[in-house]
């Protein structure tokens, strides 16, 4: 699996990226150890994120929930080992925890965001990667955080990748973070059915969507009844986020 490597001449400085290499990075190929205690101890930092999450913006928190249960599923249903899937919905769970920087003002704002409103918003990934950086926590998790508002065709944000420039891990947390949104009330919008969310999704095949990824999520919300209907990671159930199961669950590596 492609794992990003932070340059160390790379900083994160206001919630932007600055330094001689702005924008760099080196993708090398590394075998994904989950057995180890550092690793035991990254998924207790997550899950603590997660719950402050849940105690800053409530709206962040069972999104950000929902877009673990569908990455977690894609990612199983693409031939991640279980594994992989269970760090995948943890990454989720965290994916937008840039945003408790934000004010409500703009978070919860039913009019279009002005110009910089937009911006601000636009940081959120960077701020996400900046605070898991400072936890040190696997470069797997801070790739999926930073990269997941990138398009297939170049013109996401905070980097502008294009195509398999993209981890596989953010691709997967675009469509699943996608879906969500496209199917949850907003303040800015009602939600849609899945029928419609479904043809939404595939007018971004090849822009905003890696057209494969988005096939094989399309397929999974065909063949799985109430497919927003579920609410479980690897057989845990996130109603029970709070309870001492879960976090033990997660971090024994079930």
């Amino acid at each position: 699996m492609a794992i990003l490597v932070i340059q160390k001449s790379i900083i994160l400085n206001c919630g932007m990226w600055v330094g001689t290499d702005m924008w760099e990075s080196r993708v090398v190929a590394v075998k994904y150890l989950t057995h180890l205690e550092r690793d035991k101890e990254t998924r207790k930092v997550l899950l603590s994120l997660a719950q402050s999450i849940q105690e800053r913006d409530i709206v962040t928190y069972e999104h950000s929930r929902r877009v673990a249960v569908y990455a977690q599923r894609l990612a199983r249903y693409i031939g991640w080992s279980r594994r992989e899937a269970r760090d995948l919905a943890l990454a989720a769970l965290v994916h937008d925890l840039g945003k408790t920087w934000i004010g409500n003002d703009i978070l919860n704002k039913s009019a279009a965001l002005s110009t910089e409103e937009r911006r601000k918003m636009e940081r959120h990934p960077v701020t996400g990667a900046r605070i898991l950086i400072g936890y040190e926590v696997h470069p797997f998790y801070v790739e999926a955080v930073l990269y997941h508002h990138e398009s297939w065709n170049g013109q996401g944000y905070p980097a502008k990748l294009k195509g398999e420039e993209i981890p596989l891990s953010a691709r997967i947390l675009t469509v699943a973070d996608v879906y969500d949104v496209l199917t949850s009330q907003r303040p800015y919008k009602a939600p849609l059915t899945i029928d419609e969310a479904r043809e939404r999704l595939l007018a971004g095949s090849g822009t905003n969507f890696d057209p494969t990824v988005l096939q094989a999520f399309v397929h999974l919300i065909d063949v799985t009844p109430d497919f927003t209907l579920s609410q479980h990671v690897c057989g845990i159930n996130l109603k029970n986020i709070q309870q001492p199961t879960f976090y033990n669950m997660f971090i024994a590596g079930s």
